[in-house]
């Protein structure tokens, strides 16, 4: 028999702390403050935008697990196909795990935290042995998950917390400059539209996907097991952690805006915290900005290693869970030593791709009330989103490969999609594959009856 009990405010406040604890890692701290310096003047439309992406997408991605009764991200991408939901799946814990978001946690670490305090001819080295014992501290924690909601819900968020509002309080109280400065770019033309696809760079709706089943799996070791109880109580952990990430959101860009004012455009967020740390608190801004971003990321890295090797795990019942999160601790202490601009730029095409089909796959699942969750409707609506996501993926290649003839060739067919201009041509494929979907799984309800 289910144990009907509702999560106590105690309960509530640690899942939602674990949640935002998981999803607020190096993206979420670079990318707004870059945003910030770009955006200039509109820098209000473009952190609308961004919270499109970076927090609506974030809720809807947990409550569309929520909602399904999803298992994970596999049992929901099944929907589609069970080869689709491979795929898409292993696609998903690679991008979030070891070749993207994992590197990308340590490279953000030791850049903006320790690069300031080694001399750049030894910076290389250094990289290589910070990475070490970041991945290393990672690993350990992650061997147990049922301590996952201690280890960052009850320690490591509230001590970030701490750390990052007194560097937001320093950047308010006596500001760099103002918000009066030319916005660069795309920023110029479309605010709202540019800061949306900058929401992708945090990887959050992606995120939500990967970590959906961890916080469900601890809602029902803390005795929540009736599942609507549960699609309730990851409404309310989720709606609380999100608002919390849409406010720092906005006060980071918001920092990256007036810190102009001293400052050039940097070449990523990273550059420009570590500038900002130290103009407010000299040495000591940078150890204290060390602190924060070790601690915003390493708690980033436990849960992603965590659920990858839980979900491959499950998937794959003879590759043991220890031998999954090794291989996803020793991977990315590897790629880490590309460097962060580097590690942006080769993920960005593989962001456009998968994120269309993400955020397709979310929808439909939190519509499911509506449209229902046949395979026809999953199927169609993904194989229309397909075509125009590797378009996505090709028009966000290097300038060099852009140049190439095949490349070329198949970029001008994209031309002709709308809104491709804007990188969302596969939105209106994906509604036609949608109602579609829909009107063949009505007709074929009517057929069997």
């Amino acid at each position: 028999m289910l144990l009907k009990r509702n999560l106590t405010w105690r309960e509530m406040l640690f899942i939602s702390m674990m949640l935002f604890g998981l999803f607020f890692g190096a993206g979420n701290l670079i990318f707004p403050v870059f945003l910030g310096q770009q955006a200039g003047h509109h820098v209000g439309l473009a952190i609308f935008g961004l919270l499109l992406t970076g927090i609506g997408l974030p809720l809807l991605g947990v409550t569309a697990i929520g909602l399904t009764r999803s298992e994970g991200v596999f049992d929901l991408a099944n929907k589609v196909n069970r080869p689709f939901a491979y795929l898409f799946t292993i696609l998903l814990y690679l991008t979030v795990g070891p070749f993207f978001v994992l590197p990308r946690l340590a490279t953000t670490s030791f850049q903006i935290g320790i690069a300031p305090f080694v001399p750049q001819p030894h910076q290389g080295l250094a990289l290589a042995g910070f990475s070490i014992l970041f991945f290393a501290a990672a690993w350990w924690l992650a061997r147990n998950p049922g301590k996952l909601m201690t280890y960052i819900g009850k320690w490591l968020t509230p001590l970030f917390l701490i750390l990052l509002g007194i560097l937001l309080l320093a950047s308010f109280i006596k500001p760099m400059g103002s918000l009066n400065t030319a916005a660069q770019g795309t920023y110029a033309l479309h605010p709202i539209l540019t800061g949306f696809k900058e929401g992708y760079n945090t990887l959050d709706a992606l995120a939500s996907l990967a970590f959906g089943i961890v916080v469900i799996d601890s809602m029902r070791a803390l005795g929540v097991t009736e599942p609507g109880q549960i699609v309730k109580d990851i409404i309310k952990a989720g709606t609380i952690s999100v608002s919390l990430m849409g406010i720092i959101y906005a006060l980071l860009a918001l920092m990256g805006t007036m810190s102009l004012g001293h400052f050039t455009a940097a070449a990523n967020g990273g550059i420009t915290l570590a500038q900002v740390a130290s103009y407010y608190f000299g040495t000591l801004g940078n150890l204290l900005l060390a602190l924060l971003v070790i601690i915003a990321c390493l708690k980033t890295a436990i849960g992603l290693i965590s659920a990858f090797g839980d979900s491959l795990h499950e998937m794959f019942p003879r590759l043991s869970y220890a031998g999954l999160i090794a291989g996803a601790s020793l991977l990315p202490c590897l790629f880490a030593n590309v460097g962060l601009t580097k590690l942006i730029a080769y993920s960005t095409p593989v962001l456009m791709f998968i994120y269309p089909l993400a955020i397709v796959l979310i929808v439909l699942a939190v519509l499911t009330p509506i449209l229902g969750d046949s395979h026809w409707v999953f199927g169609l609506a993904m194989l229309f989103t397909l075509i125009p996501a590797i378009f996505s993926a090709l028009a966000a290649l290097p300038d060099n490969l852009q140049r190439a003839t095949w490349c070329q060739a198949i970029l001008s067919i994209n031309n002709y999609l709308p809104l491709a201009a804007q990188g969302f041509g596969w939105v209106v494929p994906a509604l036609i594959g949608t109602a579609c979907g829909w009107l063949v799984s009505r007709l074929a309800s009517r057929n069997v009856r």
